[in-house]
């Protein structure tokens, strides 16, 4: 435990002091505010034009800042022989991770929560209103997309000998999770039979963290509807009591889940120097 907080400590300290944070932090503070002004309703609440367009610039900036900064992390440590040094004292590849990944979601998830704060005052000041269910949605969900792509991140850089490589393969990623989606799904499913369509959707949805965030907070924000029947049931589990529980833990088992095959990797590495 000791030697996680440690790992975690020197992670905060470092990632305080990236300028790639603070320049995505600027940028989707800039475009959330102008989205704000032009709205042209005093309050922003539920699922509208406004709150659409808002959860697509979020998708399109918060997993490529995650990627960027998680996977950027790991490869430092291979780069600049950081890992070598530490791997010569008794530390756990897995309090490693751990202390890794906690250390970053600290930086993101202050970084984060500075833009909330920042966008709320501000939206005070113009005499314009966030619905506070709504606004704490839009948390939830640049949280949720955070917590999950950081997984991710750290899994690209467990693959990566360089930040170069890095970056190539969390653009991809990005692209395929967050712009070409739509795309490619319609493409897969159309070449299915209709029985497997639903089935091979929901496995798609369960794979893609992006589009598993974006589902749940669409239809927590009361826009179901515009998802189509075929997600009929994820409308239904969602409203339920429960059905926030039950999201929290698909999402710590898709988290447990990718840090066990980055620990599985890294310390394949670690084994053969």
């Amino acid at each position: 435990m000791a030697d996680m907080l440690q790992v975690a400590s020197r992670e905060i300290k470092m990632g305080f002091r990236n300028p790639w944070a603070y320049s995505f932090l600027i940028l989707f503070s800039v475009f959330s505010l102008s989205l704000l002004l032009v709205n042209s309703q005093n309050e922003v609440s539920g699922y509208s034009g406004v709150t659409g367009s808002m959860l697509s610039l979020i998708l399109y900036v918060l997993p490529l800042m995650t990627l960027f900064l998680g996977s950027f992390s790991l490869t430092a440590e291979k780069e600049e022989g950081s890992w070598q040094l530490l791997s010569t004292y008794p530390l756990g590849t897995m309090s490693f991770l751990i202390g890794k990944y906690a250390g970053l979601s600290v930086v993101l998830l202050t970084i984060v929560s500075f833009g909330y704060g920042l966008m709320g005052l501000i939206t005070i000041i113009i005499g314009k209103t966030f619905a506070a269910t709504t606004f704490l949605l839009f948390l939830a969900f640049s949280i949720g997309l955070v917590l999950l792509f950081l997984s991710i991140a750290l899994f690209v850089g467990s693959l990566s000998k360089n930040r170069w490589q890095a970056l190539t393969i969390s653009v991809m990623i990005w692209f395929f999770a967050v712009i070409g989606w739509s795309s490619i799904l319609i493409a897969v499913l159309g070449l299915l039979p209709y029985l497997w369509i639903k089935p091979v959707l929901v496995f798609f949805t369960f794979l893609n963290p992006a589009e598993l965030v974006r589902l749940f907070v669409v239809i927590k924000l009361g826009g179901g509807s515009v998802l189509g029947p075929e997600y009929y049931k994820w409308v239904n589990w969602i409203h339920q009591p429960s059905g926030s529980l039950v999201f929290i833990g698909l999402c710590l088992v898709w988290i447990g889940l990718s840090l066990t095959i980055v620990y599985w990797i890294w310390e394949r590495g670690r084994s053969r120097g």
